[in-house]
């Protein structure tokens, strides 16, 4: 393992092996599971820039999300994309590059939307900057967003910037009864729900509201005059972000979905959420891959990296030969 603490010592992690990957917390394991030297980011840490009026920040790829977010509060302000594993220690360079957003996703948008700039190391050593530290920065190709999923696998991550959003007054959590036509129903209100979400194992959404305490009250009555339902504690969105339902030492799958296709996922412990886009997906062992009707992304558990048919495009293959033209880094099918 080896343990940079500045942006030219990571130039020199990366040129240091043929192979070499960058890890973090290590919160979702499985993705770099490869036949690489281990480059671990934790001592390139700590935010760079923060500038509240400007609603931006800069940190190093290593810093802790829980750190981000605490800052972010001083002032008022959020990631609206709810990041996962906040508790586990995930890191943001591991939050780009697993490409994972919470439940906020379903109205703001996910990680990606959120970057503005990065600065990594490409296969060559090259210490590059991408975008840049403000919002309205859209100059040439957004090879920052690209980042987004890439695992690693086209550059290491040093440095990224974010845009931000004020954190609403308050939330408020309703958990209701219902099945796939009222989660379509939901998302398609004028309720402007803040997050929208199938709790694991149940029949039950959950609808998170966001803005003035006394307004979300009155929307609440609103939506219990046509789905029956409760006010539960916002507490439940915590244990959705840590994975707290899935099996301990099983095999957790993320996987790309349509409302059309919850319904074959009956049988399977599982976590939809964004509105029914997204689907976390955990398993006792690997026999039960075989049942997967969904191409999925394996965050952790014995279990190949992908489970089904991964879509390749040619801009990935692009992009990878013109970042990682040696294959220093793996491969995404790694």
């Amino acid at each position: 393992m080896i343990t940079p603490a500045s942006l030219p010592e990571l130039r020199d992690a990366v040129l240091s092996a043929p192979r070499v990957i960058a890890v973090g917390a290590q919160t979702k394991p499985r993705l770099c599971e490869v036949d690489a030297v281990k480059i671990s980011m934790l001592q390139l840490r700590g935010i760079t820039e923060y500038e509240p009026s400007e609603f931006t920040f800069t940190a190093l790829a290593g810093t802790s999300v829980r750190e981000i977010i605490a800052t972010l509060a001083q002032s008022g302000q959020y990631l609206p994309f709810d990041p996962m594993l906040v508790d586990a220690g995930s890191t943001l360079g591991g939050v780009v590059a697993s490409g994972l957003s919470g439940p906020g996703r379903f109205r703001f948008g996910g990680v990606r939307d959120f970057i503005l700039g990065v600065r990594f190391v490409d296969g060559l050593g090259r210490l590059l900057r991408m975008g840049g530290k403000v919002v309205k920065n859209a100059a040439g190709f957004d090879l920052p967003k690209f980042f987004t999923g890439s695992l690693g696998r086209f550059g290491v991550l040093g440095e990224i910037t974010f845009k931000v959003f004020p954190r609403p007054a308050s939330t408020l959590t309703l958990k209701v009864t219902a099945d796939v036509r009222t989660m379509v129903a939901a998302a398609r209100s004028r309720w402007e729900l803040d997050a929208l979400d199938v709790l694991p194992d149940s029949n039950h959404l959950l609808m998170r509201l966001a803005g003035p305490d006394s307004a979300l009250h009155v929307m609440a009555r609103e939506i219990f005059d046509q789905f029956p339902g409760e006010i539960i504690s916002n507490d439940c969105w915590a244990s959705l972000r840590e994975f707290r339902w899935a099996h301990p030492h099983g095999v957790l799958l993320k996987a790309a979905i349509t409302t059309d296709q919850i319904s074959s996922l009956r049988s399977t412990r599982c976590h939809i959420s964004a509105g029914g886009n997204v689907a976390y997906l955990s398993l006792p062992g690997t026999v039960e891959l075989e049942s997967i009707p969904l191409a999925a992304l394996t965050l952790r558990g014995d279990a190949p990296l992908w489970v089904g048919q991964r879509r390749r495009s040619a801009i990935e293959v692009a992009v990878k030969a013109a970042l990682d033209p040696q294959n220093r880094f793996p491969s995404l099918d790694d």
